[in-house]
């Protein structure tokens, strides 16, 4: 694999590959495919930004493994990762790989606007397309039910902490915690004999809007109220109320906050990876992200259940991720992206020999294998694929059991459908001015965002 960080990130997977010139059209083949001059169909991938060298390499050996299964096919990859901010123009400005990934909220608009291509049928041929665990296939299905994104994870929010934080603030680190009054306590605690963010929280990027509503759910809110046609906002409630309160006497009360109320998702894993910081909530499987892409050290870490109020309607957001496939891209191309999803994101999951083959690759490569994930499959499916790789596992589960205990059990409640990322915009600035101001009104707040995300999803 050739690339450089001076270079734009698109790659060609083999030596070979690199002097061949490339045709938009070739005989008995589509015009909008891109064909090598050997006659193979050229893709390009999507690879995450910023990866460590050793993830990169893991990445180049599972394409080209592809490639040697697929000898009509030639992989590229370009660097990507979704953020709000950047996805339409990417999106407007073709910049996209021709396989990427959107998370579950932006697939029935991505689809409804036809900005991605329609491969319901080549999914239909997967093996397991009828054993897709349904509360997340409908993510990436159109309104017929046609299966136009294939989902290839899904995940519950989860309490990251540091253990060794938790030591050295005296608590122990096997008994993170399990209610708001005592993440409130423990933040505090944290602060006081170690210096560090007790509790620190996203706010930019829609990942504020994001974790708010996470914790509405767990306090059991909800953000709005979806009756067939209508949409009606529900932020200004009794159980907001009570996650702004919480935020607010820790920021202001206990100083257990820090001073950086700025975090994206980027910034915060960052961070709570360099040790700065003592909890976080963000999504149940984010370990892996936090080793290739930050260097967090195993030993500090750990995660643990989403502590939930006392209520019914109390439960954990849940989301995930599709790959989806560029709809600039013919025939071919298409037939080779979805070949691309199945063995790069589903094999995995669903066949023993790719199951073993990743596993192997990534622990050979020292990436990690065994991190928990709520399955996208049926459960039994999950428990094999769990079997099958068990000798590869490199992650320290028991630091992980406070979580893994639990995952399954936690009512699952899924992010708001209606106008999703704005919602999350807008609530945003509702986070960062309560983290902010030290004079906020809580009341007014929540009727200034209920009134802007009724107006929002009114227009949904």
């Amino acid at each position: 694999m050739k690339s450089s960080a001076a270079r734009p990130l698109l790659t060609r997977l083999t030596t070979a590959a690199i002097v061949l010139p490339l045709v938009l059209t070739a005989c008995g083949s589509d015009p909008d495919d891109q064909v090598g001059a050997d006659g193979k169909v050229v893709i390009t991938v999507a690879m995450d930004a910023g990866l460590e060298k050793a993830a990169i390499d893991a990445f180049t050996k599972r394409a080209e493994q592809f490639e040697a299964a697929n000898t009509d096919v030639d992989v590229r990859t370009r660097e990507y990762t979704w953020t709000a901010a950047s996805f339409t123009a990417q999106l407007a400005g073709g910049t996209i790989p021709d396989v990427f990934t959107v998370p579950f909220t932006d697939g029935r608009g991505l689809i409804e606007r036809k900005q991605i291509a329609d491969v319901s049928e080549q999914v239909a041929k997967l093996p397991y397309a009828s054993s897709l665990n349904p509360n997340v296939a409908k993510a990436g299905q159109a309104a017929d039910g046609k299966q136009w994104a294939v989902p290839i994870a899904a995940y519950g929010q989860a309490l990251h902490y540091n253990r060794t934080l938790f030591t050295q603030a005296g608590l122990d680190p096997d008994k993170p915690p399990t209610t708001w009054a005592e993440v409130r306590s423990a933040a505090k605690q944290i602060t006081e004999r170690t210096g560090q963010t007790g509790y620190a929280q996203m706010t930019s990027g829609n990942t504020g809007g994001w974790i708010l509503t996470t914790l509405d759910y767990a306090f059991g809110g909800r953000i709005e109220k979806i009756t067939g046609d209508q949409a009606e906002a529900t932020v200004d409630t009794p159980e907001m109320t009570g996650v702004l309160d919480t935020l607010r006497a820790m920021r202001w009360e206990d100083n257990s906050m820090g001073a950086n109320f700025l975090y994206d998702w980027a910034g915060i894993n960052q961070d709570f990876a360099a040790g700065r910081i003592g909890m976080y909530v963000s999504g149940g499987g984010n370990y892996g992200n936090l080793v290739t892409q930050n260097g967090l050290k195993a030993e500090d870490y750990g995660v643990a259940a989403l502590p939930l109020a006392d209520k019914p309607d109390a439960g954990v957001l849940g989301g995930g991720t599709l790959a989806v496939v560029s709809p600039k891209i013919g025939e071919r191309s298409k037939e080779a992206a979805v070949k691309w999803i199945d063995f790069y994101y589903m094999g995995k999951l669903t066949d023993q020999e790719a199951a073993v083959a990743d596993a192997k690759t990534l622990a050979e490569t020292n990436q990690p294998v065994g991190v928990p994930a709520l399955p996208v499959v049926d459960r039994a499916t999950y428990d094999k694929q769990q079997e099958w790789t068990r000798q590869y596992v490199n992650v320290p589960l028991d630091q992980m059991t406070p979580y893994t205990s639990k995952m399954f059990d936690q009512p699952l409640v899924t992010e708001p459908t209606r106008s999703t990322q704005d919602v999350y915009k807008i609530l945003d600035q509702t986070v960062q001015t309560l983290l902010t101001d030290q004079a906020a009104d809580v009341p007014a707040l929540l009727a200034k965002a209920d009134a802007e995300v009724q107006a929002q999803i009114g227009r949904g």
